[in-house]
């Protein structure tokens, strides 16, 4: 019965700290008053709460959340952070890698999607090499939530 409800005190425990801290206005933590900083909090909670529970397959959404969290917040306040829509891939495929290291499930889609974000990330770089991707890369680059919702439907039908 207390594992059933540990990712509730998890989250409330670390809802509470950034709400604290908030109202206290510590000036090192002023940069973290934010709902980026929220979804941090939202993500550390649910992997502490996969870890102790030993429900690992939480840490992809964990981690996930994590991730956006940290990126987001990096956007808003670090002016060297890169703004580029493949980090979400990027961070969607270490959520992927993070999880098979506890489930041995998703390694290869871990993998697709960072050597993906990757490729688009740099893309510009590479581009000496690589003429004939950018149409390709300037397509997904328009279209990309179009293969999120095919991903998703495919993702529906296969269970």
């Amino acid at each position: 019965m207390r594992k059933k409800h540990s990712l509730l005190a998890y989250l409330c425990i670390g809802i509470g700290i950034f709400l604290l801290l908030r109202e206290l206005r510590i000036p090192f933590f002023v940069d973290f008053y934010s709902w980026q900083s929220l979804l941090i909090v939202i993500g550390l909670g649910i992997i502490i709460h996969s870890y102790t529970t030993k429900t690992y397959q939480n840490l992809f959404i964990g981690t996930a959340l994590f991730g956006i969290g940290i990126h987001l917040h990096g956007i808003k306040h670090y002016s060297f952070w890169v703004d580029d829509w493949s980090v979400y891939l990027i961070i969607v495929g270490l959520s992927f890698i993070i999880r098979y290291t506890k489930t041995k499930k998703g390694f290869f889609s871990g993998l697709v999607f960072i050597l993906l974000g990757m490729l688009f990330l740099f893309s510009e770089q590479l581009s000496i090499y690589t003429d004939w991707l950018a149409p390709i890369v300037v397509f997904f680059e328009r279209f990309w939530p179009i293969l999120l919702i095919l991903l998703g439907i495919i993702i529906l039908k296969r269970k």
